[in-house]
């Protein structure tokens, strides 16, 4: 049931595991499949009171399977929104891996999730890109995107696995949380076949556009940096340009990346004067007077605006 296409059992990986179903489910396959090389990596945000039982759950499957184990604590808050929790999460994730030198992050996204993640993205305005954006990538491997929840549940009862409930999954004032427990439940057997193969097609179609994309960017970085030439920007029709900012905003680490923000940076790279700065998912967009300097903002700056 699991795609280990990416695996190699030479290279070591962090499997973020946070207690639920999903990732408990996920490091059982890869541990009967025999892949000694994990590190299990377990993110407290500190949102909820009883989050010290998903730490304690996670922390004795690593014993139970003998592989390490790393937890990073954080203290986000109840009031912390998904966003934010999820940025966290990937940074704390990254600096795992770092750590340990390993090769990729592999996560437990299932079927249901490239549909949620679809569907949130239609709304939020992401365009094209969030039709498809939830996908393995060479440093974040998803073995279990083609698996659906449901197979996700009957494999972890026909082998007996014990896991942790977020209560906050059941809050239906958080959109995924509403798609899934009201929207999804309806969604006939055909007419998932029919999405998935929608949102599979885009997929193949989105790497082509953004292969002829990257081609074109290219003319107008500065010797292959994230640095944009705003005399040749400023000549770009508004849709080629908008596309050209997604991509040079996700190749420099921006989450979430929606249209509004989008339409703020190119229309700021268009117009203001030399000296300013613009934020825009987790990158700093630097202007002088001749370019627009794409930089990751920095850890100790991690305000989403």
């Amino acid at each position: 049931m699991i795609n280990t296409k990416q695996l190699f059992t030479e290279n070591t990986y962090i499997v973020a595991v946070s207690g639920g179903v999903d990732s408990v489910v996920l490091l059982h396959m890869l541990h009967e499949h025999k892949y000694d090389n994990l590190v299990v990596a377990h993110i407290n945000h500190g949102i909820r009171k009883e989050s010290y039982k998903d730490e304690e759950l996670v922390k004795d499957l690593a014993i139970k399977y003998n592989y390490p184990f790393k937890v990073i604590k954080l203290n986000l808050g109840e009031d912390t929104n998904e966003t934010m929790a999820r940025l966290e999460r990937y940074n704390s994730l990254i600096k795992i891996q770092k750590e340990y030198s390993a090769q990729a992050i592999i996560t437990a996204h299932h079927q249901d999730d490239v549909i949620e993640t679809c569907f949130i993205n239609i709304i939020r305005g992401t365009g094209r890109s969030g039709v498809s954006s939830l996908q393995s990538t060479k440093y974040k491997i998803r073995p279990l995107l083609h698996v659906s929840k449901k197979d996700i549940y009957n494999y972890a009862k026909n082998n007996n696995l014990q896991w942790n409930e977020d209560i906050t999954n059941q809050d239906l004032t958080i959109l995924r949380n509403k798609l899934r427990h009201k929207v999804l439940p309806k969604i006939s057997q055909k007419d998932r076949k029919n999405l998935l193969n929608l949102i599979a097609q885009t997929e193949y179609k989105n790497r082509q556009i953004d292969n002829e994309l990257q081609t074109l960017l290219y003319k107008g970085l500065h010797k292959g940096k994230p640095v944009l030439s705003r005399g040749w920007f400023v000549t770009l029709p508004h849709d080629i340009a908008s596309e050209i900012i997604r991509l040079l905003l996700i190749q420099n680490g921006a989450i979430d990346v929606d249209r509004p923000t989008i339409e703020r940076v190119v229309v700021g790279i268009k117009t203001k004067p030399q000296g300013k700065q613009l934020q825009a998912s987790g990158v700093d967009v630097l202007l002088t007077k001749r370019s627009a300097r794409f930089k990751k903002r920095s850890q100790t700056d991690k305000k989403l605006v």
